[in-house]
């Protein structure tokens, strides 16, 4: 059934979408329509013939050349959804209708409405089609009207019988056409709910993979890149042993680079695999802060400790990530800029409430307004947001720094 709803006629639903499944139904109800009109046309001719009337062979004309006039536009108007087809197959139907109806006096001629006002709904917009049928009621009143001399109470029961015929045949058809208006209606945001679905996924998809790579340079940043500056130290650091002549230094410092450079393995083995980091692999949290701290104080020559307040608590992998990650920032800016003598990594347990991590040193401190923050420190603060956490920097020149991270249990 047609509505009122705009667009060209050639341009149907896109394949797989729930109005292109709507409209396939619809297409594969037609055979029934053919069918049942078929029944209509030769039942109207059995009757016909039956009665044997006067101008029979211009009733049987009548009959046929409606039943051709629907094969030829009828059923393109009907399942092509061809408007212009179908509103000649209408135009034909209705006036050999109405001739029909007045050559033949005993009503024979109704049987056939039983199939032209659904035609009429189903082919044409809501519209047109209401017009169409109230043309055709008026037409037949008309034509029962000529058919001969009538009496007053004869006039009012045809205008009565026209009302009930148009009220029914109105109502009928916009309450069908109002059903299908709306599965057509639900089938098209349906259609839209799938697209914004589709697209939704599809920004989802490319969130993730921003964030993957976030993650990834995040983990390179404080695991890799912070190894290879190790490797680098230590390199420079075995040339002047070598200098020197101090072979147990030189030994010493290869042990480390070969460890760092092991451990760096291990790390990009894990970061690939979205595993825990290496240094929490079979360890507790203050474990691998002790072996942290152990090998910043060997590579630097800094006085380094690890002091744990509280009654450790095991936190979800994520978190221990986080403080883990900030312990490595907050070392390889120590080692790299503070011109520190000593440092301090102090893990609290806070009874009942959020787990901290900070990372002090005696250097030179900074000012953290007065420049731009780095890399490291604006990825500690994005990893501390990500487990609800927050971070926070303390330092002034010449007076040390302190970093600072604290998430919850």
């Amino acid at each position: 059934m047609s509505t009122d709803s705009t667009g060209p006629a050639d341009c149907g639903p896109e394949p797989g979408t729930s109005a292109h499944a709507l409209d396939e139904m619809w297409r594969g109800q037609l055979r029934w329509w053919h069918w049942f009109f078929a029944v209509l046309l030769a039942t109207t001719v059995v009757v016909l013939v039956a009665e044997h009337k006067e101008h029979l062979g211009w009733q049987l004309a009548c009959v046929v050349a409606i039943g051709i006039a629907y094969a030829v536009w009828g059923r393109r108007g009907l399942g092509e959804r061809q408007e212009r087809a179908g509103v000649i197959y209408l135009a034909a139907a209705w006036v050999l209708m109405l001739a029909l109806m007045a050559l033949d006096g005993t009503g024979t001629a109704w049987i056939l409405t039983f199939g032209l006002f659904p035609q009429t709904w189903a082919t044409l917009p809501r519209n047109k089609a209401a017009t169409t049928v109230v043309l055709a009621v008026l037409g037949i009143a008309l034509v029962r009207i000529w058919q001969g001399p009538r009496t007053g109470a004869e006039l009012v029961g045809i205008a009565i019988s026209t009302a009930i015929m148009l009220a029914l045949s109105l109502t009928l058809g916009l309450f069908i056409d109002r059903i299908v208006s709306e599965a057509d209606s639900r089938a098209r945001t349906i259609d839209e709910l799938k697209r914004a679905q589709e697209e939704l996924a599809a920004a989802e998809r490319a969130q993730g993979v921003a964030g993957e790579r976030e993650r990834i340079s995040r983990e390179i940043h404080d695991t890799l890149a912070q190894g290879f500056t190790s490797v680098v130290t230590l390199a420079r650091a075995t040339e002047l042993a070598l200098d020197r002549g101090d072979l147990a230094a030189v030994r010493e410092r290869l042990r480390l680079i070969e460890q760092t450079a092991a451990d760096n393995l291990s790390e990009a083995r894990l970061i690939v695999a979205e595993m825990t980091p290496g240094h929490l692999q079979s360890r507790t949290l203050s474990e691998a802060l002790q072996r942290l701290v152990d090998a910043v104080s060997a590579e630097s020559g800094m006085a380094g400790r690890l002091r744990v307040d509280g009654e450790p608590v095991v936190l979800p992998a994520n978190s221990e990530v986080v403080l883990l990650r900030t312990a490595q920032e907050g070392l390889s800016n120590v080692r790299r800029h503070s011109g520190a003598t000593t440092f301090e990594v102090a893990l609290s347990y806070a009874p009942d409430g959020p787990v901290s991590l900070a990372v002090s040193d005696n250097g030179v401190g900074f000012a953290p307004g007065a420049e731009a923050r780095g890399y490291g420190l604006d990825g500690a603060t994005a990893r501390a947001a990500e487990v609800g956490g927050r971070f926070d920097v303390d330092s002034a020149p010449g007076e040390g720094s302190r970093l600072r991270v604290e998430v919850p249990r």
